[in-house]
Parts: C-alpha cells; sequence; structure tokens
C-alpha cells in the first residue's frame, strides 16, 4: 500500500478523533481502512453486541472502495484496479456476510440490489464456480460443497428479488458508488433495472436449479470466515479442502429444502397472476416446507421462515386451488369462508357469518367485500344469488348494529320492500347474535335501538307487528318506548295501503305523469327526503313518479345543493315532459357531486343511466353526457394518477380527448372547463406532438406543448415560446380585454380561435393545478420568474430558475402587467409543483429564491438546505456545484447576516470557490451573534480564519473561547504540509457535517 494511502487514511483517524473528541461518552467509529491495517480486527469488531460500524454497513464500505474507478494520466476513468488492495476489501466483505451465516433476510434488508449482486458474484467468483456456464447446467451434487452452496445462495436471492420486486417499492437504500458520476440517485436506479431484467430472464434457469437441489439428500457446507481465510491465503488449493467436508459450516438437507421450499413457493405464487396452475405448484412447495419447519428446532442455522407469512402464503394457495376441506379444523376463518364460496355451498356461508356475528373474528370490510362479490354476479345476471344477497346483507346489518356502525345502503334498499321472508330471517339473525354467554350493555343497548328504527320504518304494518311482537325486542325495549311504538302502529293500522305496480325499463318514461304506485301513507316530505338520499338511478326514477303522482311541480328544486353546469340549465329546463326535465336535471346534478367526492363508481352509474334516458329524444343532450362522461374518466384517470398509480391512460380515453378537443359542433353548450381538462390530460400524458399539430383551437395547451418541444433546440427556433409569453403576460394584466396592435389587429391571437386563449387568472391558476409533467410546470415556473424580475425590476436580487434564456429580456408594456398577480401567482405555482415532487433541486432552488427576495430569510434558507439535502443523501455526500453555485452560497450567506448569526456566516464563506474573507472577517468581529458561536469552530478548516478567531478573541479577552479555537486549528488533518487530498477530505467532512447541523436547525 503506497505511503499516500496510508497519510490519507491515518488523517481519516485524525478527523475521527478530533470530531469525536469533545464527546467522549461516544466510542469513535472503526474506518474501513483499519480492517486492512489489522487483520485480527475484523473478527474482534464483529464479536462486539453492537459493533459501529454495523455488519452490513461495513459490507457496504469495503464494496464501495473495491469498486471505485481509477483515473489514468490522461485524466481518463478506468474500471476498478485488480490489485491486492481491492482482493483484500473484497474477501473482507464475504467475511462479514459469512459471520452473518448468509442470511439472506439480513443481507436484503440492508443492501441494495446492485450491492447484493457484486457480492453473491464475488461468492461466485472465490467459490469457484466454473465461469461462463450456466449454472442450470452444473451438476451439485459433484461440485465441493461450498462451490454448490454459493450456487444455490447466489440462485436463491436471484427469485427473492423478482419476487421483492414485485411489491411496493421501499425507499432507497445508500449503496456503493459504482462510478463518480454525478447524478448517483439515477446511476442505481438504472443499474436495478438492467439486474432485475437480467434475474427475470434468468428466472427458469434459477427455478431449475433451486428444483435440482432438492434431489440432493446429503449435507451442505457454507464458507465461514475460516474458508475465506484459507481462501485467501492459497486460492488454487484451499477450495479442495471443503471437498471432504472438513471446513464450512454444516448445513442439514432438511434445512436448506425447507428454505428452499419457502423461496420456490414465493417465486411459483408470483407467477400465479399470469399462469393460475402456478398456485398448485406454490402450494405444493409451501406444504413441504411447512412439514419441514415443523421437524426442526429454534437452532436452525440457515433456515429463518417468517411462521405468519408462510401460514398466510398456505391459506391462499388453498384458497386459489380449491384444494381446501370446509371440514378441516386448521383452516382460518378466511380460508373456511373462500372454501364454502368455491364449493358454492352458500347455506354454510350464511351460517358462518351468523356465526361470526357472536365470534366477530372476520373483519367488517372482509364481510362487506364477500357481500360485494354476490352482488357483482347478480348484476350480470345470476339472479339464483338473489336470496343470498339478502342474507349475507341482513348478516352484515346486524353486525353493524351491534357495533354502533352506520348501516350499509344495501341494507336501507333492501328494506324498500321487504318481504315477510326477509323480517323472519332478520329477527333470527338478531336473536342468534345475542347468544353468547356475555353481551355488553353497549350492543344490547345498540340492537334495541336496531330494532326500534326497523319498526318504525317498515310501511306495511303487518310486518312492523310481526317485529313488535318478538321476543328480542320485548327483552331489549323498555316499557314506555315499546308501548308509544305500538300506539304508532294501532294508529297506522286503520290507513289503507295500497300495492305499487312493476317499473318499466329505465329509460320507458310514462306518457302521462299520474301515477297509481304511490302509497297513500307515504307523505310527499319522505319521498323527497329518499330522493335526496338516493343514489340508485332506478330507484331515483321510481321515487319522482310516485312524487308526480302526488303531486305536479319541479322536483329539481328539492335540494339547494343539487346544481347542474349554468351552460346546461336552459337545455335541461327545455324538456317539455315534467318527469324527464326532474330525471336529467337530479341525474346529472348527483353524478356531478360524486365527481366532487372522487366518488367515480357512482357517477358512472348515474351519468349511464342519464345518458340512456337522453338518447331516446335529445342528440344535444346526449352529446352533452357524452362530454361529460369524458370529463369523469379523464378525472378518475388524473386522480389515480396523483395516488400513485403509473397506468397509461387507455388508447380508447386519449381517442376520445382527441375527439373531444376536435369537435364542432354547431349549437352546442359547451363548458370551457372540459376543454381545460383535456388539455391538461393530453400535457400530462406528454401528448405534445399531438397538441402541437392538432389543435388549434386549445392555444395555451398548444403554446405549452411546442414550449416544452422546442426546448432543447437553438435559440432562434423558440418562436412559440414568445407566443407563450405574450399569452401569459395577457393573463397577468390588469385589463383582460384583447391588445391590439397599431394596425388594428390582435397582436396575439391573430386569426386562430382560443378556446384556452385569454382567460382570467384565477382560472389560470386553477388550470395549471391540474398539471403534473415536471418539464410542462418547470417551463411554466421559468416564464413566471422571468416575468416576476422584470416586472420587480431588481436586478441584485433576482430568483432563479431553468431555461430562463428563451423568453424575451423586456417588457413592452411594464404598467399594464398587475405586478401583485404576477408575485403571487409565481409563489402558488412553485408552492404547487413541490407538493407534487418535493425532491425536485431546481424548484426547492427558486421556492428559497422567492423568499429571499421577499425578506424572508429563514424560509429561504430552509428550502436553500433542503434542496442541498436531497441532492447529496442528506449530506452524506458532496452537493453538487451545480445545485450550490457561488450565487446561492453567497444568498445563503446573507441570510445569516440578516438573522445575526454570524458563525455561520464565517463557516460558509469558506464554501465559495474563492474563500471570501473579507465576509468572514467582518462576521467574526460581530458579537451580538444568535448561533453557537464556539460550538461552530469543529466545522472551519480554512487555517487563516482559525488564526483571525485566535486573534479576536485573544484581543477581546475571551480565554474560552480562544482555547476552543487554538484546539480546532491544532487538528492534525489541518496542517498545512499535508498532501492536497488530505486537506480536501478534511474540509468535506467539515462541510458535511455543518449542513447536516444546520438542517437540524432550520428543517
Amino acid at each position: 500500500m503506497s505511503l499516500k494511502h496510508v497519510k490519507k487514511m491515518s488523517a481519516e483517524a485524525a478527523d475521527r478523533e478530533a470530531v469525536t473528541g469533545s464527546r467522549p461518552s461516544t466510542p469513535p467509529q472503526t474506518s474501513w481502512f483499519e480492517f486492512i491495517l489489522d487483520v485480527e480486527l475484523l473478527e474482534k469488531h464483529l464479536q462486539k453486541p453492537n459493533p459501529d460500524p454495523s455488519p452490513v454497513t461495513l459490507v457496504i464500505q469495503f464494496l464501495e472502495q473495491a469498486s471505485k474507478p481509477s483515473v489514468n494520466e490522461q485524466n481518463q476513468v478506468q474500471p476498478p484496479i485488480d490489485n491486492r488492495r481491492n482482493r483484500t476489501l473484497k474477501v473482507l466483505a464475504l467475511k462479514v456476510s459469512a459471520h452473518l451465516k448468509w442470511d439472506l433476510d439480513v443481507l436484503e434488508k440492508g443492501l441494495t440490489i446492485p450491492v447484493l449482486n457484486m457480492l453473491l458474484n464475488e461468492l461466485l467468483c472465490v467459490s469457484k464456480v466454473p465461469p461462463g456456464v450456466k449454472h442450470v447446467d452444473l451438476d451439485l451434487s459433484s461440485l465441493p460443497p461450498t462451490t454448490a452452496m454459493a450456487v444455490i445462495i447466489y440462485n436463491r436471492w436471484a427469485i427473492r428479488t423478482i419476487v421483492l420486486s414485485s411489491f411496493p417499492e421501499k425507499q432507497t437504500k445508500p449503496g456503493p458508488h459504482q462510478m463518480n458520476m454525478m447524478n448517483l440517485v439515477q446511476q442505481e436506479k438504472e443499474l436495478t433495472e438492467n439486474i432485475l431484467n437480467v434475474l427475470k430472464e434468468q428466472a427458469s434457469d434459477s427455478i431449475m436449479v433451486l428444483e435440482g437441489v432438492l434431489a440432493i439428500k446429503k449435507d451442505f457446507y457454507l464458507h465461514t470466515v475460516r474458508t475465506l481465510d484459507l481462501l485467501a491465503a492459497d486460492p488454487s488449493t484451499a477450495n479442495g479442502e471443503t471437498e471432504s467436508s472438513t471446513a464450512g459450516l454444516c448445513i442439514s438437507a432438511d434445512e436448506l429444502h425447507c428454505q428452499v421450499h419457502y423461496d420456490l413457493g414465493a417465486i411459483y405464487f408470483q407467477q400465479g397472476g399470469s399462469d393460475p396452475s402456478a398456485y398448485e405448484k406454490a402450494r405444493e412447495h409451501f406444504r413441504r416446507a411447512k412439514e419441514l419447519h415443523a421437524k426442526m428446532d429454534s437452532g436452525a442455522l440457515h433456515c429463518h421462515l417468517d411462521e405468519k407469512r408462510l401460514a398466510g402464503y398456505w391459506s391462499a394457495c388453498r384458497a386459489l386451488t380449491g384444494a381446501s376441506d370446509p371440514s378441516d379444523t386448521q383452516l382460518t376463518p378466511y380460508g373456511q369462508i373462500n372454501s364454502f364460496i368455491r364449493s358454492h355451498n352458500h347455506q354454510a356461508l350464511v351460517e358462518a357469518f351468523m356465526k361470526d356475528n357472536i365470534q366477530l373474528s372476520l373483519p367488517n370490510s372482509f364481510r362487506h367485500s364477500v357481500l360485494l362479490e354476490f352482488q357483482h354476479k347478480v348484476q350480470l345476471g345470476d339472479r339464483t344469488l338473489d336470496e343470498v344477497c339478502h342474507k349475507l346483507c341482513v348478516c352484515n346489518a346486524v353486525r353493524d348494529a351491534l357495533e354502533g356502525q352506520v348501516l350499509s345502503v344495501s341494507y336501507q334498499q333492501l328494506l324498500l320492500k321487504p318481504s315477510k321472508r326477509t323480517i323472519s330471517f332478520l329477527l333470527e339473525v338478531c336473536s342468534r347474535s345475542l347468544e353468547k354467554d356475555r353481551v355488553s350493555d353497549a350492543a344490547k343497548r345498540n340492537m334495541g335501538i336496531f330494532l326500534k328504527n326497523l319498526c318504525e320504518g317498515l310501511e306495511e304494518v303487518p310486518l312492523a307487528y310481526m317485529v313488535s311482537s318478538h321476543r328480542v325486542f320485548m327483552e331489549l325495549l323498555p316499557d314506555e318506548e315499546k308501548k308509544a311504538l305500538l300506539e304508532h302502529l294501532r294508529k297506522r293500522s286503520s290507513t289503507v295501503n295500497l300495492s305499487a305496480k312493476p317499473l318499466p325499463s329505465f329509460y320507458d318514461i310514462p306518457g302521462t305523469t299520474s301515477s297509481t304506485s304511490a302509497s297513500a301513507n307515504v307523505s310527499i316530505g319522505q319521498l323527497e327526503q329518499q330522493l335526496v338520499l338516493s343514489l340508485d338511478p332506478r330507484r331515483i326514477r321510481q321515487i319522482l313518479i310516485e312524487l308526480h303522482g302526488l303531486a305536479e311541480r319541479p322536483f329539481w328544486r328539492v335540494s339547494s345543493k343539487w346544481e347542474v353546469p349554468v351552460d346546461y340549465i336552459n337545455v335541461i329546463l327545455a324538456i317539455k315532459d315534467n318527469l324527464t326535465r326532474d330525471l336529467v336535471y337530479i341525474l346529472m346534478a348527483k353524478g356531478l357531486h360524486c365527481i366532487t367526492l372522487k366518488d367515480f363508481g357512482h357517477a358512472r352509474q348515474l351519468f349511464s343511466a342519464c345518458l340512456e334516458l337522453v338518447t331516446e329524444f335529445s342528440p344535444k343532450l346526449r352529446q352533452v353526457m357524452l362530454n361529460e362522461m369524458l370529463l369523469l374518466e379523464v378525472r378518475a384517470h388524473e386522480a389515480a394518477a396523483a395516488q400513485g398509480s403509473t397506468d397509461k391512460p387507455t388508447p380508447d380515453l386519449v381517442s376520445r380527448v382527441r375527439g373531444y378537443l376536435e369537435m364542432r359542433i354547431h349549437d352546442l353548450p359547451l363548458r370551457q372547463i372540459v376543454g381545460e381538462e383535456c388539455v391538461a390530460f393530453m400535457l400530462n400524458w406528454r401528448e405534445n406532438e399531438y397538441l402541437t399539430l392538432q389543435v388549434p383551437s386549445a392555444l395555451l395547451g398548444q403554446l405549452l406543448a411546442s414550449t416544452c418541444k422546442e426546448l432543447p433546440g437553438p435559440k432562434e427556433s423558440r418562436r412559440t415560446a414568445k407566443e407563450l409569453w405574450e399569452l401569459v403576460v395577457l393573463v397577468c394584466s390588469v385589463s383582460t380585454q384583447h391588445k391590439r396592435a397599431s394596425d388594428g389587429r390582435l397582436s396575439l391571437i391573430k386569426h386562430r380561435e382560443y378556446t384556452l386563449g385569454i382567460m382570467p387568472r384565477n382560472r389560470f391558476i386553477t388550470f395549471i393545478k391540474k398539471l403534473r409533467e415536471p418539464l410542462v410546470l418547470t417551463t411554466l415556473i421559468s416564464l413566471f420568474v422571468r416575468l416576476h424580475s422584470l416586472v420587480r425590476d431588481d436586478i441584485v436580487n433576482e430568483v432563479t430558475a431553468e431555461h430562463l434564456s428563451i423568453w424575451p429580456s423586456t417588457l413592452a408594456n411594464m404598467q399594464a402587467v398587475d405586478v401583485e398577480a404576477v408575485a403571487v401567482t409565481v409563489k402558488e405555482l412553485v408552492t404547487y409543483a413541490l407538493t407534487l415532487n418535493p425532491n425536485n433541486q431546481s424548484w426547492l432552488i427558486t421556492q428559497a429564491d422567492i423568499y429571499f427576495v421577499t425578506g424572508q430569510y429563514s424560509a429561504a434558507m430552509h428550502y436553500y438546505l433542503q434542496a442541498g439535502a436531497v441532492s447529496s443523501d442528506f449530506f452524506t455526500k458532496a452537493v453538487p456545484p451545480d445545485v450550490y453555485t457561488d450565487q446561492v452560497l453567497k444568498r445563503m450567506i446573507k441570510c445569516c447576516s440578516l438573522l445575526n448569526c454570524h458563525t455561520q456566516v464565517a463557516v460558509l464563506c469558506q464554501f465559495l470557490r474563492e474563500v471570501d474573507y473579507m465576509t468572514a472577517f467582518k462576521a467574526l468581529q460581530e458579537q451580538s451573534g444568535h448561533d453557537g458561536m464556539d460550538s461552530y469552530y469543529d466545522y472551519i478548516w480554512d487555517v487563516t480564519i482559525l488564526e483571525y478567531l485566535t486573534h479576536i478573541h485573544h484581543k477581546r479577552g475571551e480565554t474560552d473561547k480562544r482555547q476552543v479555537a487554538i484546539k480546532a486549528i491544532g487538528q492534525t488533518e489541518l496542517n498545512a504540509s499535508n498532501p492536497e487530498d488530505v486537506l480536501q477530505l478534511a474540509g468535506q467532512k467539515r462541510k458535511k457535517k455543518f449542513l447536516q447541523a444546520m438542517a437540524k436547525l432550520y428543517f
């Protein structure tokens, strides 16, 4: 090892000692290079109760150092050198893994996929796995035990990684620097994707290798620290010792087979989504894993199964393959329910739900999902399941009632026309649900309220008497309530109840508005209340028919919250038939309300019913409904994208959006918001080419798309950027009237239509907040930042952003621009963009600049530090110089100065490309600072500033602070005689620690 390396390492050790010296209670952390210098240190370190660094951290450090690229004399980056140092580091990483007994659960939790890939490939290499030969072609039974085990570990990891990659992505863990590139996070992501693609391509081979392992009945051997030492000492012969099983850690065949069965079960289960037959294979492997695991004791060396997860896999496989036996007592409650559903044993299913009302083992969400599954089958045409649906609905309603929950809509609909049989079954369920020994008083009270409400809500008096005379009702209700309720029933029994006629199909509106189906004892008020609450189109139609039979008045006015767009009101109210008019208005109003609540399912039902209705008599309203249904689908897709969905819109949806944007139908009421959201949708899904060429009417969208498309191009091709600029200037002008040029023509609009041209600023902001595409938002931010700088006319304190050069540098009519509107808009826009991506460095710097130029210095520091943090893994790496430019650093310095944090100013002055001694010295002369003063001296590496500090404190007679400064200046790694790389390392370490301390202060 070169003297230069030793000096560098010594400097690191000295730096660590200096930094930690002021905190004697914290033991110094051992650095990676110390394990190279002392061959016995690793084993001692790993034997500690809580070694620091931890084993997985050591693996990362060893591989990081071993894989660092080199630079030749021509300053070209070369692959890592295969020298003794790097080979030693790789062996150290393997030794740490051997200490962990190659536990993939631990390694996968602490290491990224690229690091584990590097580690296991190194294991294959040192284990003498024949290079260039596919693992599936190897005869593992004839290979040395540790060689065979290396192949097994690698292929186990391969299929486990495929399975884990199919789960929701976790936060990226830090990994080694593969190459010295600026964007390490993106690089690691791409590297991970490449490795995953290779593993997936070889998945069938890995499965075959592990299937072959199950046929080997002899014991297996793992590499240990000792066997790796033997390999390091003499690689040519050491592996032979393991052939006679005299070295390595012995793993029994049963133990390894148990783990392999589990891993194979997981990969087959994952493949079951596309190949249902794979579930059969998964079930068999999990069965064998369960059997083998039951035979093992708790001291298993290599087999570490999550028993709960295994039980879940096993239960899921049995349910999916239909292999479970309903009488099997080992079945979980979920398994029993799935078994009954698969075997169509509906009676047993209902019985299980009734029993669960006593045991309360199934969550309500699961019970309701089972009911929804059956209701879906009924909707598809299987009317034989109606009774099952009714019984499950009743069981769920009683369970909800016992727990004081809100009763479901399905139950409310069931009680609109209940049969004697339904009420009888409901009372049976209530009775059985109270059979257990200890029923809480709260449950009894809830059940009493439930039965009372049931009795009051039943329109047919005989059914109400059925409830009131039941034993449970008599036991649960107080005498006063029973007496009052019976009196009410006696009064109702004197009225006549007419039977309702069956309804025709939905769109078959009767020619006359009279109706004989209205019950004489149902008041208009009750029907109107049901009309307000119902979301079922057929039920809404039925209620309206009954209402029109009782009174002739506009029932679309029943609720003041029913609103339809003003563009459509005249067309709807022009419908001659009053019932049809009410129905169209209410269906549309309820559908729009559901969309605002993101209840897209009910909205689709209501709109579909309305479309079916208007198709019969009004082509104009049919097109209106098609437009609204398009807007519904666009909003549903965008809502899903906002929740993290990456599903691209279907070709059909994109085609419908294009059709709307190209539509030219005379005298058709159009809502501007539909066009706006269609354009935003196309921008969000990068349909820039289409917007640029095909949609001249969507002016704002066209100009945005064209500008984004031309961004990488030469300056002279940015004509559309100028047109976009002029449009936005008009939006932000004091008067929103169209501006005319000297020749009297519209200067911007020219002869083009402008469906999305000039609009009020509030509508413009609303439109912007529908955009998610980063490049579009960056373009708009850039435009408003340039406009903001021009109207403020403050050259010194300008806000920065990307792509500023594409915009005009002057403003023709500055007096017409609303300065406040521009300032508010740029703040709203940047704040909104950061809600979509809080880690966008450019947007963070822009936000910080906005706070800086408006005098909010603490907030500015927050965002400057956040920009640095996201670009450096929270300051564990150096902040890229294109993030912390000299301008940004000078603004951070000014913020600290104006916040009276003068020592922070001095520290930051060192960060500049040329240290600003004048500002640093002036700051250190201040005596009324609001920061930690001498507590920051450990972060100063510039000797000149430290010397000035000792002079200042000596001059003031501040002995204690002078001693702190002298101690800081006396640290070994700050010696001017040190090599340049040692001095730079000392500076980098202090930079990182200072920025981390600042982040804690300002975050």
